[in-house]
């Protein structure tokens, strides 16, 4: 078995996608990911593991089949649990798509969904009914893989805060290995 001990994050980026190009900071999930890493490289206590860091880097232009898709299976095996930044902007590219439905499907993992565009609890949940909010249920339909199969394993749902992403990573019921039964959960 696989050191299950990373967290791999998914989130849309235009393809063909380079890190190295300057564009790729302009994209906002791709931000929001390198905010996480620094937070972790500020904060001993912040137990964020990168899965992407897990083996060796390809280019974006190498082939799907052959190269591309065997090294996200790679680090999704390798992986604890999924971070999906959910917004308006994100679209169901072949990777997401890929990296969702094999992460759920295929390993469950459990997923921490972080809505960028949102900042406070009761952005994503409406306390009086105990529901999450159709302004966020609404994004799952974005990515139908993730709408479909959300289901199947616990997900828990987070505005863009670090405390609650902090305390959400240390949590044992969102770790493939000890995770809680399927469901939708939130703070």
């Amino acid at each position: 078995m696989a050191n299950r001990t990373g967290n791999y994050c998914a989130f849309y980026v235009d393809t063909p996608f380079s890190q190295s190009n300057l564009a790729a900071y302009s994209t906002k999930d791709f931000v929001y990911y390198n905010l996480l890493k620094a937070w972790a490289e500020k904060d001993s206590n912040f137990s964020f593991v990168d899965s992407h860091e897990k083996n060796y880097n390809v280019r974006d232009d190498s082939n799907w089949e052959s190269t591309l898709k065997p090294r996200l299976h790679d680090r999704l095996n390798k992986s604890k649990n999924i971070i999906l930044f959910l917004s308006t902007l994100t679209t169901n590219s072949v990777p997401l798509r890929e990296e969702i439905d094999y992460g759920i499907n295929s390993k469950g993992l459990p997923l921490i969904v972080v809505y960028p565009e949102f900042t406070e609890k009761t952005d994503i949940k409406d306390y009086s009914s105990n529901t999450i909010k159709s302004q966020v249920s609404s994004l799952w339909n974005k990515i139908p893989v993730l709408r479909d199969s959300i289901h199947k394993v616990p997900s828990i749902h987070l505005p863009h805060d670090k405390a609650l992403i902090k305390q959400t990573l240390n949590d044992a019921d969102f770790m493939v290995l000890t995770k809680i039964k399927p469901g939708t959960y939130s703070f």
